[in-house]
């Protein structure tokens, strides 16, 4: 009987270590990434910064201006943006290099495009611990990564914050042993951009939101024999047959309570269509209009512009 016993203990054992060792890799959920359904009129942004205000890696050689931590979060943060095909995004972080670039070729009078939003971000918390637990067969570890985004929107167009939040994301990897046999959990590296990911994933949807919620906006660039011209083309999302309001813009009044200065409804002028798309990169991109109701002054096109029909 005593040896039965032995015998049958021996076996679950046996069992056990063979079965149980795994590895878990853990990611706090994310929000899907936004995908382009259907034509929209795209935003120009850009990211004006993305610093690191934590302690992370800041040892006696840290240099503020190649921050590793940063640019990390610049990296991931124009990925999602990207991904979302709603906006055209424009360089600032190694707007030098491309300079230096354009020198390099001989071409020193490029244009220089202006955003209608900014985006400022900061990592503002980072942090990496090992949990371990141990039992009478087996021990696990963990190694776990939570990092802290915060973004603010500015709209270029008054300098106002338009929307400001913080986000937290956690990434973790788990490894278990059972009678000492399985796979010892090493320094996983990967696990830093998947905690910053996360939590800025949790954040990309309402900056796209908050972009989208507010009016596109174009311009008449000329009004001639040759035809009627507005800037803009097929990578803002314009296209031949789609129609637009053109409104007259409204008076500029300062507001006493904010001491700043809004600029009053505008009278509407009349609809146009869009009748041929041109150029061959965003910045000299235009379209050729008819005006399908309406009119306006040919002597002052800066008093108008042009915005999608309900804006």
């Amino acid at each position: 009987m005593r040896n039965r016993l032995l015998i049958g203990l021996t076996v679950c054992v046996c069992t056990v270590s063979c079965t149980t060792q795994q590895q878990i890799v853990r990611v706090e959920p994310q929000i899907q990434e936004v995908k382009p359904e259907v034509a929209v009129l795209k935003r120009k942004v850009a990211i004006a910064r993305f610093s690191n205000e934590t302690q992370y890696a800041k040892g006696v050689f840290y240099d503020k201006a190649n921050d590793p931590l940063g640019k990390q979060a610049v990296d991931i943060l124009s990925t999602k943006l990207a991904a979302s095909g709603k906006f055209i995004l424009l360089e600032r972080q190694d707007m030098d290099k491309i300079l230096e670039e354009m020198k390099i070729a001989g071409n020193e009078s490029a244009q220089k495009v202006g955003a209608d939003y900014l985006i400022i971000g900061s990592v503002t918390q980072f942090g990496r611990k090992n949990v371990g637990d141990v039992n009478a067969f087996s021990r696990s570890k963990s190694q776990i990564v939570e990092a802290g985004v915060s973004l603010r929107l500015v709209d270029v167009s008054t300098g106002q914050i338009i929307y400001s939040e913080e986000a937290k994301g956690e990434a973790e990897t788990t490894n278990t042993t059972v009678m000492g046999l399985g796979e010892r959990t090493d320094y996983d590296a990967t696990l830093s951009d998947k905690a910053i990911s996360a939590a800025i994933s949790k954040l990309v949807e309402n900056v796209i939101n908050n972009c989208m919620e507010r009016p596109w906006k174009s311009f008449f660039l000329s009004y001639d024999e040759n035809g009627i011209l507005v800037s803009g083309g097929k990578s803002q999302g314009l296209a031949v047959g789609k129609v637009f309001d053109v409104v007259e813009k409204g008076k500029m009044v300062k507001n006493p309570q904010t001491g700043m200065m809004i600029e009053l409804p505008g009278k509407h002028a009349g609809k146009i269509k869009i009748d041929f798309c041109g150029g061959d990169n965003p910045n000299a991109e235009f379209s050729m209009v008819t005006f399908t109701e309406g009119g306006i002054d040919k002597t002052h096109l800066e008093n108008y512009i042009i915005k999608e029909i309900g804006q």
